[in-house]
């Protein structure tokens, strides 16, 4: 074992140094340890505190309600979705953030209802495997819009679509087990169809390329916490495509999406462009730290982040597969490129002791419980390194963890 595992580490330090993509590592706050956990929660960029406190000592403290127009204030969710924009392949005018993805999930479902405007389309499609808060929202928005819900698996979704689909909403990853979802293919299908395709990016903006505009989506929500490393609790986006813009109709139709919303118009006349995904006031303090974490990835090429995030999973694997005692994990992220997104989900029956225990270690990934242990890999700040050290201390820690071991 310690043959292969210099020689495991020996091939780290090789990828690590010919990785275009290291020196964003020291752009994050980070400790000795190893953090694996960015799917959940991205890590600190070193600058965003200092900007931060600019926000609130001079344009809160000394500017005060001035900051609405000296300090761009009213202007930053779309600003800031134009620079998300190119991370999720859509031209600008087309993403505004602000609000949680579930707000946003609520938004664009009954919008994409609202704009097939077919009553005999009566059924809304939604990823059986979904993030519960998705399930929740789409199955309230079916009951608001007299639609009837109709939950399939992922794959099965081009067989499930038909003349009578409004709209179809998919998470492009799979958040237990890390796969991606086929988005150009569902996508096609799902128009064909003549109904509206809604995608759930949180757990792929920021780690592969999306393509909203080259592959037709119709709409699309995200957060901006995980990959995108805007911080706990920051805002999500809606996209919504040009196509769309000038007949999406918001089912929260709040006085910052007005045209004129300083009017104080009794009647609502909507904003144009993406501005109709607004709804109240934004969250500027966790909005603008979003803003300074986006400086990251400035010159950053998406295709060269998935080239490494599949170079790390498949080298974490690897790892594991040499190191791990035998039958103790089973990976349920797909070994083909084609079907796995930034994160490695591993079976294993005694997961919360052992994740525990990774973690007092200093590797942190996450759990699912009962038995899945996650590891989410960030381009921008995980090393090979840190791909092998993970792997070693949990064939460790399996080593001391007997098989069996009850969750505490």
């Amino acid at each position: 074992m310690s043959d292969t595992r210099d020689l495991l580490r020996e091939r780290a330090a090789r990828l690590d140094a010919a990785d275009e993509l290291a020196g964003h590592r020291g752009l994050f706050a980070l400790d000795e340890g190893v953090y694996l956990d960015g799917n959940s929660l991205g890590a600190l960029p070193r600058h965003v505190p200092d900007r931060v406190a600019d926000v609130v000592a001079r344009q809160w403290g000394q500017l005060r309600i001035r900051s609405w127009d000296e300090s761009g204030w009213w202007t930053a969710p779309e600003r800031i979705g134009a620079r998300i924009a190119p991370l999720v392949g859509a031209a600008p005018g087309q993403l505004v953030v602000g609000d949680s993805t579930s707000v946003n999930v609520f938004k664009a479902l009954v919008g994409a209802v609202r704009l097939v405007d077919d009553e005999r389309r009566d059924e809304i499609v939604v990823d059986a495997t979904t993030f519960p808060t998705d399930g929740y929202i789409a199955r309230s928005a079916a009951r608001l819009t007299g639609r009837t819900l109709v939950p399939v698996a992922p794959g099965e979704v081009v067989d499930a679509v038909g003349p009578r689909t409004a709209a179809v909403l998919v998470n492009h990853v799979d958040f237990r087990t890390g796969r991606l979802h086929d988005l150009p293919g569902i996508t096609a299908a799902v128009r064909a169809a003549g109904a509206l395709a809604v995608w759930d990016l949180c757990h792929s903006a920021g780690a592969l390329p999306v393509g909203l505009d080259a592959h037709g989506v119709d709409l699309a929500v995200g957060c901006t916490y995980k990959y995108l490393n805007g911080g706990p609790g920051a805002p999500a986006y809606l996209y919504v495509a040009r196509r769309h813009a000038d007949r999406f109709d918001s089912p929260l139709p709040g006085w910052n999406s007005h045209a004129d919303p300083f009017a104080m118009d009794p009647e609502y006349t909507a904003g144009e462009g993406a501005v109709r995904g607004r709804v109240g006031t934004p969250d500027i303090l966790s909005m603008l730290a979003l803003e300074a974490a986006l400086d990251v990835w400035d010159g950053v090429d998406v295709a060269a982040v998935r080239a490494k995030s599949l170079a790390l999973t498949d080298f974490f694997l690897e790892c594991v597969g040499a190191y791990a005692p035998a039958g103790r994990v089973e990976s349920l992220t797909p070994a083909a490129h084609a079907e796995r997104g930034s994160q490695v989900a591993l079976r294993c029956a005694e997961a919360p002791a052992v994740m525990a225990e990774l973690i007092a270690r200093g590797v942190v990934g996450d759990l699912r419980r009962p038995d899945v242990l996650r590891f989410g890999f960030t381009p921008l700040y995980v090393s090979f390194a840190d791909a092998e050290r993970a792997a070693a201390e949990l064939a460790d820690v399996l080593e001391r963890i007997p098989a069996g071991t009850p969750a505490a």
